[in-house]
């Protein structure tokens, strides 16, 4: 059964509206306008209201990068904002980024609490989890918010700083930071004889290592997933893959999962999206994740 999935209590964030590849979105204070690629139908509220209502609108320059236009002038290009559920409480600081992104994957908060309530169900004292592809960090937050040991693994050494702020704002200590290709250091703890008992991956359909390794995300998943699967703990374990791609479905994420681990247990797919206030909501990926604990 295909679930579709969208984060319910977080207080700090909102989708307000989204459409005509744009969306309106609350961080804390601070309501933002962002394109948006998945919203390719009519925005609900008027351009007035969007106008009205938004204090940063990005502005594209080309397909990679833009500018932030401020129609508040004390707008703040960096601010603070908090996640909890019933187990966790992270502290997530944003940015204005010159590729419209602001740190953080607001549809993600679905698998933090699946992150948090996996490791909290675990009998294993710290437990140890591996995020790859980690970006600035909520999840290894979220990890080792609910008690694991952290292993947080990227490839751009400036969101693994961003990370590292975000560990210190949220008081958590200890994170292992690992700037290196995913895939690469994959291999290695299998070579290691390594073992986890949570791994998290959101890789990206096209990336760069620090050493200029390319990665693409359909020529490269399957040697991944196989590799990964074999860094399980075989007795107390949960996966999450979770990938942003408009060509993958949740079927694929199915097939991959149980190609590379036939024997997996309390298996889920689905999308993830997030909910408007406006009532429209908007499709951001699809997820496959299972647990030894259902």
């Amino acid at each position: 059964m295909i679930q579709l999935l969208n984060p319910t209590h977080w207080k700090d964030y909102e989708l307000i509206d989204c459409g005509d590849f744009e969306k309106l979105e609350r961080f804390g204070n601070l309501v933002l306008s962002r394109p948006e690629p998945q919203a390719v139908w009519k925005k609900v509220l008027s351009p007035e209201e969007w106008k009205k209502r938004a204090h940063i609108t990005f502005r594209g320059r080309s397909a990679t990068s833009g500018d932030w236009v401020k129609h508040q002038k004390n707008a703040p290009d960096r601010w603070n904002v908090n996640y909890q559920n019933d187990e966790i409480s992270i502290n997530l600081r944003l940015g204005l980024t010159s590729f419209k992104h602001v740190g953080v994957f607001p549809e993600q908060a679905v698998n933090w609490d699946y992150i948090s309530s996996s490791i909290k169900k675990f009998k294993t004292p710290s437990p140890k989890v591996l995020n790859l592809f980690a970006y600035t960090g909520a999840a290894s937050l979220a990890a080792k918010a609910a008690g694991a040991d952290t292993t947080h693994v990227d490839s751009i050494r400036q969101v693994v700083t961003w990370a590292a702020e975000n560990q210190e704002l949220s008081n958590l200590k200890d994170v292992r930071w690992v700037v290196e290709d995913a895939l690469k250091f994959v291999k290695r703890e299998l070579k290691r004889g390594k073992k986890y008992n949570g791994i998290i991956l959101d890789p990206p359909a096209y990336g760069h290592g620090p050493n200029g390794e390319k990665w693409k995300l359909e020529d490269h998943i399957q040697e991944m997933m196989q590799d990964v699967v074999q860094l399980l703990d075989p007795e107390e374990h949960f996966l999450i893959l979770n990938t942003y791609s408009l060509g993958f479905s949740s079927v694929i994420v199915e097939n991959l999962i149980k190609t590379s681990f036939p024997q997996v247990k309390n298996l889920e797919c689905g999308e993830l999206f997030l909910q408007a206030t406006s009532g429209i909501k908007l499709p951001l990926g699809v997820f496959g994740k299972f647990r030894t604990n259902s």
